[in-house]
């Protein structure tokens, strides 16, 4: 029987920061590729750099889980995996329904990566009538109309959204009036749900955006390089786009 909507991950209840529980999946990821080369142990500093961080945050980050790793030795890597993996939920089965069977959809169900972290596809949910039955990924779609059964019977917490965006909303609402309390949207639209439903959004176009941003600065300084000097207009753009720290805020689209 599935066990997804009964019991919740630790980390809030144990007071772990949200900036800590993001970085979680990163140091996972680094460690299971250094359990499959058999490797047993390894420094903050080799993982720090395997997971894109600073050693120092690392650290930090691991002593809200309890482990400090051995002076000389570092981390045992299988501990590790077993201890962050137990933090995020993934010793346990969670059913997960995918609405929106297009061509996101379809490349969703057929990634074979949710099963190995601890998510089983669990339906595949679309409103065309002419997709419902046709297997994608060896799981037959199901018609919309039957989203709330579905649910029920397969005890899903955790929804991912691939709609267009037009339908995102109608379907947030109804998989969060089905019981549903987690939600991956990969529709491009900003979902509104209620307290105690956690989302995530995936928006390729604007991460594109981000990098077409850094691009640009980048040819902006190569062109100010060659030509002795930064331009003023530059220099004055810099200052402005800082925060009070100095720190770059986020670029959204208009």
């Amino acid at each position: 029987m599935a066990t997804g909507r009964t019991h919740r991950p630790a980390t809030r209840s144990r007071g772990i920061p949200e900036a800590t529980v993001a970085r979680l999946p990163l140091y996972l990821r680094a460690l299971t590729a250094l359990s499959e080369r058999s490797v047993p142990t390894v420094s903050s500093e080799e993982l720090a750099a395997a997971a894109g961080v600073n050693s120092a945050k690392l650290r930090k980050d691991f002593s809200y889980l309890g482990s400090y790793g051995t002076r000389g030795v570092g981390y045992d890597v299988e501990y590790l995996v077993y201890q962050i993996s137990r933090e995020l939920g993934l010793t346990q089965d969670w059913p997960v329904v995918i609405v929106g069977i297009g061509n996101l959809g379809a490349a969703l169900a057929n990634y074979g990566g949710f099963a190995s972290r601890g998510f089983r596809v669990a339906a595949l949910i679309d409103a065309d009538p002419a997709m419902a039955g046709k297997p994608v990924a060896g799981i037959p779609v199901q018609h919309s109309d039957d989203l709330e059964k579905i649910i029920q019977d397969n005890g899903v917490s955790i929804g991912v959204i691939a709609t267009p965006a037009g339908a995102a909303q109608a379907v947030c609402d109804r998989l969060v009036a089905a019981g549903v309390t987690s939600i991956l949207n990969f529709a491009p639209t900003v979902l509104s749900v209620p307290d105690g439903v956690d989302v995530r959004k995936v928006d390729l176009s604007i991460e594109l955006q981000i990098l077409a941003f850094h691009e640009q600065r980048k040819a902006g300084e190569e062109a100010a390089a060659s030509d002795g000097g930064v331009p003023a207009a530059a220099a004055r753009s810099d200052s402005a786009d800082q925060g009070p720290d100095g720190d770059m805020p986020a670029v959204m689209p208009a």
